[in-house]
């Protein structure tokens, strides 16, 4: 049986348990620069599918939109239960990136349900991409998300995703 704060990671058909670290020593150990291009999954609490719901989903992708102040978004794919954003930092740290889109998301969707209380994990995953072709590649995956798991059988067919390299 799994722990509760562990996440599975499968590797030639076998599952391997992870235990997650302690959420506070994760972050006092995350450092970011400016310039640099992240990729970072967000999941919601419980992996709850709250963008299976088009107004939620809606809020979400315009929060993306907004953070281009802080962010130059390469691409993004907002699936029923998380989100995988991959972007370049501007004048804005890392975890205040992710602080603003968290509170802003949030505030917005539980206005709209009209219901209270966190929607988003603590926790979040960040990756520093080093190359460009870290970058082509890491974003070929974030966009091919939706067809992996199976919810369409086209990228067109998914509303929730941009990528500069496609437009």
């Amino acid at each position: 049986m799994f722990q509760i704060n562990s996440y599975l990671c499968l590797y030639k058909a076998k599952i391997y348990s992870f235990p997650m670290h302690d959420s506070s020593k994760l972050l006092a150990h995350r450092f970011s620069n400016n310039n640099q291009f992240y990729s970072v999954t967000i999941c919601c609490i419980n992996r709850a599918p709250l963008f299976k719901e088009f107004g939620n989903a809606c809020i979400a992708a315009k929060a993306i939109v907004d953070m281009q102040n802080k962010v130059n978004t390469i691409c993004y794919v907002l699936m029923p239960d998380h989100l995988h954003w991959l972007f370049q930092l501007k004048d804005c740290s890392l975890a205040n990136v992710i602080k603003i889109f968290k509170s802003v998301t949030t505030v917005k969707i539980n206005k709209l349900n009209e219901t209270t209380g966190k929607i988003w994990q603590q926790n979040y995953f960040e990756h520093q991409l080093r190359s460009e072709k870290d970058l082509i590649n890491q974003a070929r995956y974030i966009v091919a998300n939706p067809l992996r798991t199976g919810i369409v059988k086209s990228v067109g067919q998914y509303p929730f995703w941009d990528c500069i390299y496609l437009n």
